[in-house]
């Protein structure tokens, strides 16, 4: 029979904060190997773009390999078969989920930086070298800010994909929030029960990422609005308590662009 008073008390009165720490590991592999991914990805999107055949070349086999197969059979060749490659080298769980989440992750952003690079205007590029800049510079300055726009949505769907895909950690004995359900409910026959504990963290990171991803779109969206409203004592106590009247010269509402 399922019981959610052990589902309240691991969310709320866990005495050794075996979720929170779980879910501490899960946001610190994720925000980790995303950040690897987008650096990797940026150097294999630039590559991939270039005209000579043996940069390209090593990036389009790089990321028709780590697209086209999983990334759970990635962790196990690194965790099962790189010691059997060469014998001795042994990576711990963290390294080998780190190593196989970041590069894995290099892949799918290099198309989407790639996209986001193409869709700017080549007369962009075109103008910048004309004033002098120097490929680099102007990609630091002129295109990638431009591109920004483009690749922030699709690298905020990958990172929330991130947070719930470390539950293929628990594979090879990582504790995060699968691996912690998994362990633990073991041991008292309760998985169900602190599988249901997990999803409710998985749920609240997610939703939270989606928060601050929004609020990162509205940052970069050139046509947002910033309205300040400047208000006296008088007037934010009839805004706020309906108390007096909110017309008047109280209050002075500017906006722009």
């Amino acid at each position: 029979m399922f019981r959610w008073d052990l589902v309240w008390h691991f969310l709320f009165q866990d005495p050794n904060l075996y979720f929170l720490r779980a879910g501490w590991l899960t946001l610190w592999v994720s925000v980790v190997a995303q950040a690897v991914g987008v650096i990797l990805g940026l150097f294999l999107a630039l590559m991939r773009m270039s005209r000579f055949r043996f940069l390209s070349a090593p990036a389009g086999a790089y990321i028709w390999f780590f697209r086209g197969s999983p990334l759970l059979v990635q962790v196990l060749l690194l965790w099962d078969g790189l010691p059997r490659l060469f014998p001795g080298l042994l990576l711990s769980a963290y390294a080998c989920v780190l190593v196989a989440f970041s590069l894995n992750e290099g892949a799918y952003m290099a198309e989407i930086i790639r996209a986001g690079i193409t869709s700017v205007d080549p007369g962009q590029m075109e103008a910048a070298k004309s004033l002098g800049m120097r490929y680099t510079l102007a990609m630091r300055r002129i295109i990638l800010p431009q591109a920004a726009r483009v690749i922030v949505p699709p690298l905020g769907n990958e990172f929330n994909n991130m947070l719930k895909t470390t539950s293929i950690a628990s594979v090879i004995g990582l504790l995060e929030l699968t691996g912690s359900a998994e362990v633990y409910g073991s041991q008292d026959f309760i998985i169900f029960e602190l599988l249901v504990v997990a999803t409710f963290y998985y749920l609240f990171l997610t939703t939270m990422w989606g928060y601050f991803q929004s609020w990162i779109e509205n940052r970069l969206n050139p046509d947002r609005a910033t309205k300040t409203v400047l208000v006296d004592r008088k007037e934010w106590a009839a805004r706020t308590f309906g108390i007096g009247s909110v017309g008047g010269s109280g209050g002075t509402l500017t906006s722009g662009r």
